[in-house]
């Protein structure tokens, strides 16, 4: 039997989940999981045995001096709990954060299960990021799926349709389906020619998702300056390089090929109401990110996506090289027209489809087919 001792009744409670490892390619969900945890102050009230889930040859303890005094920290993971109060809304989520288990992965979902049970939680969502054939100058993708059709169906998800290895993020959503909790996974494809972490871009577009999944505007802090800084980093390096600067642009035509057969009037129209639904709130702490990385403030020159928003970099002349204007950039020329010229605060429609997925390939746990040996910490994805 579980106990809480010193745990609130808790809002509409909502369980959030990330796992350091195979499944947290450029640590992005496990970073969306300590932002969270860090902008709102959360307290830790429960931690996982170390002992029953970890070989400590794989994941090894670390020790650090404090007051001249030694002490160990042991790989686990820890749940704490944060209200997500944002004055005109309020909710609570319990944040689970840790490492892949090393063993009796049964045992860690179901640990994790009781305390979903015991804190009322009336949903689980746990981030991923893989490695994909995606370039860094497009907006991440992020794909949200569930094995659940009716939650695929009211929630716009997709319904997962992978058979092959998983990782922990694959069971814990198992075993959250056969448990009767509604668990959704959301997944944010990393370059793969790009993958160490940090990767605050992809961080940022996890919670773009997340936050309009559980209906909860979540203040940015410094994330949006880091995905700009983050940007311009991979931007210099690729244009000192004429071979990478190829494989992004051959990476970049693949994309926009890929998204051609999107441009529907109902995805056009999806995108547009998203839109519009950013435009009216207004931005939490530290302004709002698009899942480009740049404050969606409209700046000349930025990396917000928008029209006319460099993307490579020439390596001849060092300049941006514009992307070609999309029906969804005349929508918003259009809009922005009739609003008066107003600058937008929030996120536009060019803004990437999110859990589309485009880069990814169908996986039920976020993988594709690329190789790997699968190390910890090599973030695969698989």
């Amino acid at each position: 039997m579980i106990e809480l001792e010193g745990v609130p009744e808790l809002i509409d409670p909502v369980m959030i989940c990330a796992f350091e490892g195979w499944n947290d390619a450029g640590d992005a969900a496990s970073t969306a999981v300590g932002h969270l945890d860090r902008e709102w102050k959360g307290e830790v009230f429960a931690s996982l045995d170390a002992e029953d889930y970890y070989d400590f040859q794989v994941n090894r303890p670390t020790v650090a001096l404090e007051g001249g005094v030694r002490k160990i920290t042991w790989p686990t993971t820890r749940l704490s709990v944060v209200r997500a109060d944002t004055g005109e809304q309020s909710r609570d989520l319990v944040l689970v954060r840790g490492i892949e288990p090393s063993m009796r992965w049964r045992s860690f979902c179901n640990e994790i299960l009781g305390y979903a049970h015991e804190l009322g939680v009336e949903m689980v969502v746990i981030l991923g990021a893989l490695l994909g054939d995606t370039p860094h100058t497009r907006p991440v993708p992020v794909s949200g799926v569930t094995s659940d059709p009716d939650l695929a169906r009211s929630l716009d998800l997709e319904e997962t349709r992978y058979e092959g290895p998983t990782g922990i993020v694959g069971v814990l959503q198992e075993a959250c389906a056969h448990a009767g909790v509604p668990a959704v996974s959301l997944w944010a494809a990393v370059p793969h020619y790009v993958s160490q972490p940090p990767n605050p871009k992809a961080t940022l577009a996890l919670l773009n998702r997340l936050e309009d999944l559980i209906g909860v505007r979540i203040p940015l802090g410094e994330l949006t300056e880091d995905s700009r800084a983050w940007q311009l980093g991979v931007d210099q390096l690729a244009a000192e390089d004429s071979e990478v600067a190829e494989y992004v642009q051959s990476l970049e035509e693949a994309r926009d090929t890929a998204e051609l057969p999107e441009a529907s009037g109902e995805a056009i129209a999806r995108e547009f109401e998203r839109y519009l639904r950013r435009r009216d709130g207004q931005p939490g702490p530290g302004g709002h990110a698009t899942e480009s990385g740049g404050l969606a403030e409209g700046r000349e020159g930025g990396t917000s996506g928008g029209p006319g928003a460099p993307y490579l970099r020439d390596p001849s002349t060092g300049h941006g090289r514009p992307r070609k204007p999309s029906p969804r950039d005349e929508m918003a020329k259009d809009d922005a027209e009739d609003t008066g010229g107003a600058e937008d605060e929030t996120k536009g429609p060019d803004d990437a489809q999110d859990g589309e997925g485009q880069d990814a390939s169908h996986r039920e746990d976020g993988g594709t087919d690329r190789g790997g040996d699968g190390d910890e910490g090599s973030g695969s994805g698989r």
